[in-house]
């Protein structure tokens, strides 16, 4: 049973910096490309960063210089460092992969809450 499990999502304020993690269960990890996605309030989910198996890394154009991708193949974990955090940044972080079978994995999201 595949599993994605994030953590690190937090309240803080403008200017700030968090890292969220995800860890992966069930997969043979280090094969797949993973990404972080996000979802705002009334908002579309939306693709923030992907990572590939050889750590090739592609970001949303808007958080490009703000945002790193990276992962940790034997922890079976990858990671979203995020700088100078902004309120529009607000929004449940969501870690997902897709399977060579075409199953899609997503986890259960961790709240990032920017705000003075």
């Amino acid at each position: 049973q595949v599993q994605l499990v994030e953590s690190g999502g937090d309240l803080v304020q403008p200017g700030g910096s968090l890292r969220l993690s995800c860890a992966a269960s069930g997969i043979i990890f280090s094969f797949y490309t993973m990404a972080w996605y996000r979802q705002a309030p009334g908002k579309q989910r939306e693709l923030v960063a992907t990572i590939t198996s050889g750590g090739s890394q592609n970001y949303s154009a808007s958080l490009k210089g703000r945002f790193t991708i990276s992962r940790d193949n034997a922890k079976n974990t990858v990671y979203l460092q995020m700088n100078n955090l902004k309120p529009e940044d607000t929004a449940v972080y969501y870690c997902y992969t897709r399977r060579f079978s075409g199953i899609e994995n997503w986890g259960q999201g961790t709240q990032v809450t920017v705000s003075s």
